[in-house]
C-alpha cells in the first residue's frame, strides 16, 4: 500500500501532492488538493493568526494579505498583511503631516548602492514614477559638476519618506561607510524610513546594521518588485 510522503502536517505545494504515491490519484480527481495550508490549488493560507513577528516581518510564501490600510483607496487591489500596516502606518502619518506644512517636497528619497544604480534601484525608480511617484534618484538627479554630497543632502531634506533597497551589494557597501552609510546614518534619525529587503535576508542585514534591521519594511522574497512599488505609492499619495 502506497504511504504518504507528508502524512503530518500535509504538502505544502500542489506539485507535491501530486507527485505523492498515496495522494497523487487523490489530487487528480479533485479540481485542488486540500492538504495543510491549503484551500485551493496554488492558494496558499497561513494556518497561524499572525505571519511575521512584532517588527512587522513576514515568512516567505506564507504572506497573509488580509488587511486594507486606511489611505488604501477603496477601489485599490492591493493588500497587506496586518504587521506591514503597522509597520507603515506612524510613515503615512509623518507623510500627511508634511503635506500639510511642506506641499512642495518630493514624496520619496531612494537611497541605494553604487552597484544597484542601473538594476534593482533603477527598476524600483521606474515603478515608483510610472504610478506617479516623485522620487530623487542619484541617476536622475545628480547632475555634472554638482558636489555628490550637496546634493544627496538636499534630496534628503527635501524628500519625505526614504527608501533603502537592501540589497547584497548595500550590505557588502555599508561596511566601508561610503555614500551609501551616510544617506542611512541621516535617514535613520527620522521616522520616516521603508526598508526594501531584495535579494537578501533580514538576518544577513542583522550582521551589518542591527539598527535599520530593527524597522519594518517590505521585501521581494514575499511579493514582487511591482506590488512593493505599489503599496510605496499607496503610502505617499496625497
Amino acid at each position: 500500500m502506497a504511504r504518504c510522503t507528508a502524512p503530518v502536517n500535509g504538502h505544502r505545494s500542489a506539485a507535491a501532492a501530486a507527485a505523492c504515491p498515496a495522494c497523487g490519484s487523490r489530487y487528480s480527481r479533485s479540481s485542488g488538493y486540500s492538504g495543510y495550508g491549503y484551500s485551493s490549488y496554488g492558494s496558499y493560507s497561513s494556518p497561524s493568526s499572525s505571519s511575521g513577528s512584532s517588527s512587522g516581518r513576514t515568512s516567505g510564501s506564507s504572506v497573509r494579505r488580509t488587511a486594507k490600510p486606511r489611505w488604501s483607496g477603496t477601489g485599490s487591489s492591493v493588500w497587506y498583511t496586518p504587521e506591514q500596516v503597522q509597520a507603515l502606518t506612524p510613515v503615512r502619518e509623518n507623510v500627511e503631516n508634511l503635506a500639510a506644512s511642506q506641499p512642495d517636497l518630493r514624496d520619496v528619497f531612494l537611497c541605494h548602492a553604487w552597484d544597484d544604480r542601473q538594476g534593482s534601484a533603477k527598476e524600483l525608480h521606474d515603478l515608483l514614477e510610472a504610478r506617479g511617484v516623485r522620487v530623487w534618484f542619484s541617476e536622475k538627479d545628480l547632475g555634472l559638476g554638482v558636489p555628490m554630497m550637496r546634493a544627496i543632502d538636499k534630496g534628503l531634506v527635501n524628500s519625505r519618506v526614504g527608501i533603502v533597497l537592501v540589497t547584497p551589494a548595500m550590505l557588502r557597501r555599508l561596511p566601508a561607510e561610503g555614500i551609501a552609510d551616510k544617506e542611512l546614518s541621516a535617514l535613520l534619525r527620522r521616522e520616516r524610513l521603508v526598508p526594501v529587503v531584495h535579494g537578501t535576508t533580514y538576518e544577513e542585514l542583522e550582521k551589518v546594521s542591527l539598527l535599520l534591521a530593527s524597522r519594518a519594511g517590505l521585501s521581494t522574497a514575499e511579493e514582487s518588485m511591482a506590488e512593493v512599488a505599489a503599496k510605496i505609492a499607496e503610502l505617499v499619495a496625497i
